[in-house]
């Protein structure tokens, strides 16, 4: 703050009062936009920095992954942080929300509110599930052997109702540390094939963002043409207890629904 305000003074050296007026009005609108743009990036290491040092807290028989990329027949999966043990592989998807969570199991949108905004997202259960039908095909390994569990920030107020465990960063430990039954898992050896598994190529993981953006905008497109995204069935417009919403035509099959504001 103290390098900012120097640069706007002598920025003002020799400036009668109106044009100093203006400089700092426009001073004060560049620095807006930046921090807006920077805020999120800035908001999501700092969150993954923070649910790095929790997990680092676990005993030394729990390994830790962060950052994972695996590669299979559908694609990439980018798996935000996987912790090994002989009670289970705990898949973490990290959310650096703030505000208000609503959702459920099935829901295939999410909402944060912030005040009277709201913000629609994918269901982080089912983004997670995608991880682990990843890795047990990767593995070997049966599904039983996976933990899924949802972390959003100290921030958020989570009002989502779900089976899936839902915590946040402050509490991700304590959640892991609940599950005591010991799996027929070795993990030395799973830890040691998920080293060899991830992928750091830094073409491969650009790749990897531009097909996520590529795959929002192509089930936008299906969702505006009335064809379910999940498994382009038909959609069309119910009424529900929680008002009005759009679902497939498959269900029970395919629970796909999206609210209608």
């Amino acid at each position: 703050m103290t390098i900012i305000t120097s640069l706007i003074e002598g920025v003002l050296i020799g400036l009668n009062a109106t044009k100093k007026i203006w400089i700092i009005v426009i001073i004060l609108g560049i620095l807006n936009i930046i921090l807006k743009k920077a805020y999120p990036k800035m908001r999501g290491y700092f969150g993954e920095k923070w649910i790095r040092e929790e997990l680092n807290k676990l005993p030394n028989e729990y390994k830790v992954l962060n950052n994972i990329m695996v590669k299979d027949e559908r694609g990439t999966h980018q798996i935000d942080h996987l912790v090994i043990s002989k009670y289970g592989i705990f898949v973490i998807e990290m959310k650096n929300y703030f505000g208000t969570i609503y959702g459920s199991e099935y829901n295939h949108k999410w909402t944060q509110k912030i005040r009277n905004q709201k913000r629609e997202f994918t269901n982080p259960i089912h983004q997670n599930y995608g991880h682990i039908k990843s890795l047990v095909s990767l593995l070997e390994i049966n599904e039983d052997n996976f933990i899924s569990i949802i972390c959003f920030s100290n921030q958020a107020k989570i009002k989502a109702k779900t089976t899936t465990p839902l915590t946040q960063t402050d509490y991700i430990k304590d959640e892991i540390l609940k599950y005591t039954e010991i799996k027929n898992l070795n993990p030395e050896e799973i830890y040691e094939k998920l080293l060899k598994l991830n992928i750091t190529d830094k073409k491969e993981i650009k790749n990897h963002v531009s097909n996520i953006k590529t795959k929002i905008k192509e089930n936008k497109t299906l969702e505006e043409q009335m064809i379910c995204p999940k498994c382009h069935g038909s959609l069309i417009e119910r009424n529900g207890k929680y008002g009005p919403f759009i679902g497939c035509t498959n269900y029970p099959k395919c629970k796909f629904i999206k609210k209608i504001n």
